[in-house]
């Protein structure tokens, strides 16, 4: 299989600079990075690729077993990193692929030697002293509206979760994605997400971790970013001048100076 065609990947930047590859979240495709990649390709090589059923990936390769365990999307991630001989690649995570970045660094080690981690959550729902920001109910409720009307369900949570009212075209354009996203393959890829809990996982962590966080997030509010902070050891914890779940989006200079800083330090 050609895994450069399938999962759409792009490589730009300073071809002798250390290899940082970044990984969308859901709803989302590369494309959501390109405020951040100036920022980093005159001193790395950066690599950008879509989750099979996002973006301008192969769709026929997409695989609902799969894709129904962040384990298969972790697999994309190793797969690309291994088509393009990767070794002591930085990987960038946003939202779900923070998580799904933890479980590719454990499978291929000897590929991916730090992880950024940017408004991660490794479980959605709260649990006892938990926090994850939503009860068992708002998650059933949320797919249940998701899987019966998605292109409604994108128009309405899109710009709560982008969290910037002032510039409501940015939650447009979170809007926009989403609603490009195959709604079969997205529905798997939601379900995947949302029921997902990696909380154990953490603490396998071996490598140099930056956390990003905003002040505000509906997806992952503050107390989640602790709770990573302290379950991976030696991590680090920024929090952001920015509102919402997409700061590379919304505060893309913070974003961008946060992530550039701890690459320097390494």
């Amino acid at each position: 299989m050609d895994i450069v065609r399938r999962n759409n990947v792009v490589v730009t930047g300073n071809p002798d600079g250390r290899t940082v590859v970044l990984a969308h979240g859901f709803g989302c495709d590369q494309n959501m990075w390109r405020l951040n990649v100036p920022a980093l390709t005159a001193d790395h090589r950066v690599v950008l690729f879509d989750y099979v059923g996002s973006g301008r990936s192969e769709l026929a390769a997409f695989d609902e077993s799969r894709y129904s365990t962040l384990d298969g999307y972790a697999d994309d991630v190793v797969e690309v990193c291994a088509a393009l001989d990767l070794t002591d690649a930085v990987l960038v995570g946003h939202s779900v692929s923070a998580m799904i970045a933890v479980l590719a660094a454990r499978k291929a080690p000897e590929r991916i030697s730090a992880l950024v981690m940017v408004a991660p959550s490794p479980c959605y729902v709260n649990d006892g002293d938990y926090h994850g920001g939503f009860s068992t109910e708002d998650i059933d409720e949320l797919l249940s509206s998701l899987e019966s009307n998605y292109l409604g369900w994108s128009a309405a949570i899109a710009p709560a979760i982008m969290g910037t009212p002032d510039r409501p075209q940015l939650g447009e354009e979170l809007t926009n994605s989403f609603c490009a996203t195959d709604p079969t393959m997205a529905r798997v890829f939601a379900r995947t997400t949302f029921l997902s809990d990696s909380r154990a996982d953490l603490a396998t962590v071996r490598v140099p971790t930056l956390i990003l966080e905003s002040t505000q997030d509906v997806i992952a509010p503050p107390q989640v970013g602790a709770y990573v902070q302290a379950a991976i050891q030696g991590s680090t914890l920024v929090t952001l001048d920015a509102t919402g779940h997409c700061p590379h989006l919304s505060a893309p200079d913070a974003t961008n100076a946060a992530i550039t800083s701890f690459l320097a330090k390494l």
